[in-house]
């Protein structure tokens, strides 16, 4: 539906808040389930756990991208597609401000079962490693069981969010389609970057989540870094407090090898 051409001639893959009255018609599946986000993310009756994103959407620092696949086959053109937009994100995100992040929302389908969709994040995770061509970070290691592993893209490591229909019970989880949030790690440095500003920061984001979902935060939210954390299990939260699968991935650069 966008262009993403070179960098260099082509429009952003990705709208920003204000450039969306424009471009999305009333009433197409795009303008739906932004819609439905902005209500969400922007309520004041009901303030949405996530402080970091309500921030980037007050101010207009979110971007965008609106998939015409609802990604069933994760290494399809939804990959082409989103690898483009978030090679892009990631080079311009610092000039959109310290909230920055791209939400990827892709085109609804069929309602399916909840771990279907875990399997396809990580199914398009994959494919965008497949398609990233500059080294991974030193700084990061790249085994997903790791306290410091990251996903990373273009050489910035990136924290994932994913949601979905399947989510109920869980409403910081739940979309009204398959939807995929990418933020740079940057951006949680600049916020939590001292003991009390995170230790502050968190404790506002879990007093939310207690009023926002039907269930206890999950066990798997942690501090980055913590020696008992795993990012990947963060990326996916079920819809119930069951423990979260083990990652499908030793490592997401040479996956072939890697599958575990």
């Amino acid at each position: 539906m966008f262009d993403t051409g070179p960098m260099s001639a082509a429009p952003a893959p990705y709208l920003s808040r204000d450039d969306l009255a424009g471009r999305l018609p009333a009433g197409s599946w795009q303008r739906v389930v932004y819609d439905e986000f902005a209500a969400t993310i922007s309520s004041p009756v009901r303030p949405f756990p996530c402080v970091f994103g309500v921030k980037g959407f007050e101010t207009d620092q979110l971007r965008y991208l609106f998939i015409d696949d609802e990604a069933a086959d994760p290494d399809g053109p939804a990959a082409d597609r989103l690898a483009a937009a978030l090679g892009r994100f990631v080079a311009e995100a610092r000039s959109f401000g310290p909230h920055a992040s791209l939400v990827a929302f892709f085109r609804p389908g069929r309602v399916a079962a909840i771990e279907e969709y875990r399997a396809r994040m990580w199914g398009l995770l994959a494919a965008l490693a497949r398609r990233d061509a500059a080294p991974w970070p030193a700084e990061i290691p790249a085994g997903t069981d790791e306290a410091l592993w990251e996903f990373c893209f273009a050489g910035e490591p990136i924290f994932v969010v994913c949601n979905t229909p399947a989510h109920i019970a869980r409403q910081s989880r739940r979309s009204s389609t398959f939807m995929l949030t990418f933020q740079p790690r940057w951006v949680f440095d600049k916020i939590l970057g001292t003991e009390q500003a995170a230790a502050t920061s968190f404790a506002k984001v879990r007093r939310r989540l207690v009023a926002f979902d039907m269930l206890p935060a999950s066990p798997d939210l942690g501090r980055y870094g913590a020696p008992e954390t795993r990012e990947h299990r963060q990326y996916f939260l079920d819809d119930a407090n069951r423990p979260a699968p083990a990652c499908p991935f030793a490592r997401l650069r040479d996956t072939d090898a890697e599958v575990v």
